[in-house]
């Protein structure tokens, strides 16, 4: 990174005063006016959608500073997640030009005004979940649904050369060498633990697993359907299998996919193009159907087929994200009269400040798998054939990795 920016002094006076202001809309709105009055920044090479459905482009974009609450991050490793390649292919729409990327892990290199969590130098994982920690759903443990306002959700701290604003993809902008996050979005991490395995942990890891731990509460001796065996598929069938599952039956088109769930820990696997895949898990649990359906790809057809599969008194949790005005349908009166459930589940429902210590430990006991997740690692001049290994359904998890 090259400074670009030089500090305007004469703000210091302003930025001690926000010191004081810890949490909450009062802390966004002294962080809007910090990087209002504030004219310095660092130049970060990333990789920007300028046209939904197109290459991104590597650009020279400018990186705000860190305002009050907020933390630079300089990034080691960014995985590809299919919700990235949702966006820049247009399926949820939004703005453009835009910086994506979720899912990552570097060092800490600044921290604003009033940042108690960490200090520069350590590393850290980054999410998107950004969290005040005081409103309702927050005190209600749903973090990943917080209701507070903050200076980045208002400004982004991305500029483009020609000082233009570039939105700053699902809070984080991480296919880009550093990022500026608020605090809240990060999780120290222990020495030792690679990066490119640790990015794994801010998403499809937290997601599967929470899908799973948080989201479902699924008791020991449960059955289970996973239904997509990618990133967080496969973190799906780890989690069940590690809290107990009596049988994890995994789904999927691929076959290369389904024997990877198999090493994760699933006890059967379905090739959805070879199978009928209701008819299949009705077979194998002796026509009763599972207790929970783990839904984890953005299919329609695995929407429509999930509630087929399920045993009476099971739930269905609905985990992978469709392109918008996919609907599916369901007939209320059978899922009453079986007192059957569907559970949205976004990010698994994680605490990450507590889940992610969880998981990494898990890791380094042996217990999970992070490294086996990966396919492949690109520099991120090659992000295109990242995402597209990704996109056509052979990959994992692709993971950018920064020198």
């Amino acid at each position: 990174m090259k400074t670009r920016w030089e500090l305007n002094y004469e703000h210091l006076d302003f930025l001690s005063d926000c010191n004081d202001v810890r949490s909450g809309n009062d802390l966004a709105r002294f962080a809007m006016r910090a990087r209002h009055l504030s004219t310095y920044g660092v130049s970060v090479k990333a990789a920007v959608c300028r046209e939904f459905a197109a290459p991104l482009v590597i650009e020279d974009v400018e990186l705000a500073n860190p305002g009050p609450g907020e933390v630079q991050i300089s990034l080691r490793a960014s995985a590809v997640c299919h919700s990235d390649i949702t966006y820049a292919d247009g399926g949820w729409g939004g703005q453009i030009p835009a910086v994506y990327g979720h899912e990552a892990a570097g060092i800490v290199t600044e921290v604003g005004a009033g940042v108690t969590r960490v200090v520069a130098g350590a590393p850290v994982v980054v999410t998107l979940v950004r969290s005040c920690g005081t409103c309702a759903n927050c005190a209600r443990q749903l973090s990943v649904s917080c209701e507070a306002s903050f200076a980045l959700d208002a400004q982004t701290p991305l500029r483009d050369a020609h000082g233009n604003a570039l939105l700053q993809g699902m809070r984080t902008g991480a296919f880009a060498e550093a990022v500026v996050v608020h605090e809240s979005q990060i999780v120290g991490l222990p020495p030792g633990v690679p990066f490119d395995s640790a990015a794994l942990l801010a998403c499809g890891v937290i997601t599967g697993f929470g899908a799973v731990t948080r989201t479902a509460h699924m008791p020991r001796g449960s059955t289970v359907a996973v239904v997509g065996c990618g990133g967080v598929g496969l973190n799906a069938v780890q989690a069940a299998s590690l809290e107990g599952a009596e049988q994890v039956i995994a789904i999927d088109t691929s076959a290369a996919k389904g024997d990877a769930a198999i090493s994760f820990g699933a006890t059967h696997a379905i090739n959805a193009m070879t199978t009928e895949p209701v008819e299949a898990v009705r077979d194998l649990t002796c026509g009763r159907g599972v207790d929970f359906v783990f839904v984890t790809v953005g299919a329609k057809s695995a929407f429509d087929q999930s509630y087929a599969m399920l045993a009476k008194g099971g739930a269905v949790v609905l985990v992978g994200m469709p392109a918008n005005g996919a609907l599916t349908s369901f007939d209320p009166g059978e899922l009453a009269n079986n007192s059957q459930r569907l559970l949205g589940s976004k990010m698994g429902a994680a605490n990450i400040a507590v889940d992610i210590q969880r998981l990494v430990s898990l890791y380094q006991q042996g217990k999970i798998k992070l490294d086996e997740l990966i396919s492949g690692k690109f520099a991120l001049a090659d992000i295109n054939e990242a995402m597209d290994g990704v996109r056509r359904g052979e990959a994992l998890r692709n993971v950018i990795v920064f020198p």
